[in-house]
């Protein structure tokens, strides 16, 4: 069953308000700040709304309060069972910096339909629409997927764009990446957009591919079934705690690859607001007693792909 259109505006304004919580905190290098303010701003719009929501992927555990810890239950209980991913603030160091790209993201789905990914790490590889399906594949290595898009692609390997999370463990693809003279577009914190860029058909890239957040993932791949790309993820375990918190959410393969479909089933709304200026909005900009807010909102059933822009009040 699909989630109902109406409820879209509702979880717009939930994004909306977790961002206007976080741009206070721009440029003031104070993140644990910046997220408590998206926090308490999301959660408490989250909770006007009539559904017996409960989140799936959140900050933190219950005794972690005031984050939007998993399993926290929110809404009025008066309506459909749902599941929400949250990233109240995706891009803490951008935001604490005031750089490009910060924002508060959720993904809603019905009860059961969203991986219940723990905050571990995960390895991703994603890639845009109309493609061969299963075209490229964690068991593949590096160099084989990168050859088989442009091959599908019809492009040189040097026309290739790739976006990767820069860090130390990803030394390895950069490596392939530089062997076959694709280009590479760095980004340093933020993979939810970082993911989304292969949806885009002219400025974004050809591949996302890496070792990222669980969570983000999640995000991530809610945003690009609603745009009809591919993704695969693997989740990778650094200890045995680690391996027991998947345990505790119902995992019982620890080496499963998810295809986008079994990270997210059925029906999706995907909601992302500015905090800063970004790829996919606008940050929060202030007027008198109001905010102006963009916000890239998704919604699978109904083929919902559109930019909302609010004026709300402080």
């Amino acid at each position: 069953m699909d989630i109902d259109k109406s409820l879209i505006f509702s979880f717009v304004k939930s994004t909306e308000r977790g961002a206007y919580g976080a741009s206070q905190f721009k440029g003031k290098n104070d993140k644990i700040g910046a997220d408590k303010a998206a926090v308490d701003e999301m959660r408490n719009e989250l909770n006007k709304i009539n559904m017996n929501g409960r989140i799936v992927i959140g900050e933190g555990e219950m005794d972690e309060a005031p984050m939007l810890y998993v399993d926290e239950e929110v809404g009025t209980k008066a309506g459909e069972k749902l599941d929400i991913a949250v990233d109240p603030l995706e891009g803490t160091n951008f935001t604490a910096k005031n750089l490009p790209n910060a924002l508060s993201v959720l993904a809603v789905a019905r009860k059961g339909n969203l991986l219940k990914a723990p905050d571990i790490y995960m390895d991703k590889i994603a890639i845009g629409p109309n493609l061969p399906k299963d075209l490229v594949k964690l068991d593949f290595n590096v160099k084989k997927n990168l050859l088989l898009l442009c091959d599908a692609k019809k492009i040189k390997p040097k026309d290739l764009k790739a976006c990767v999370l820069k860090r130390p463990r990803h030394n390895n693809i950069i490596d392939t990446l530089n062997e076959i003279g694709a280009k590479i577009n760095f980004i340093n914190d933020g993979d939810v957009s970082g993911a989304i860029s292969v949806a885009r058909k002219n400025k974004g890239n050809d591949i996302f591919l890496g070792i990222g957040g669980a969570p983000e993932g999640v995000l991530a791949a809610a945003a690009l079934k609603c745009l009809g790309c591919q993704m695969q993820s693997r989740l990778i375990f650094q200890n045995e705690n680690e391996e027991k918190k998947a345990q505790d959410l119902g995992i019982s393969d620890l080496n499963k690859i998810y295809t986008i479909d079994e990270m997210v089933k059925g029906d999706v709304i995907f909601c992302a607001t500015g905090v800063t200026d970004g790829d996919l909005a606008k940050g929060i900009s202030y007027e008198d007693k109001h905010f102006n807010s963009e916000t890239f909102v998704l919604h699978l059933s109904s083929k919902t792909n559109k930019i909302i822009k609010n004026k709300s009040l402080k």
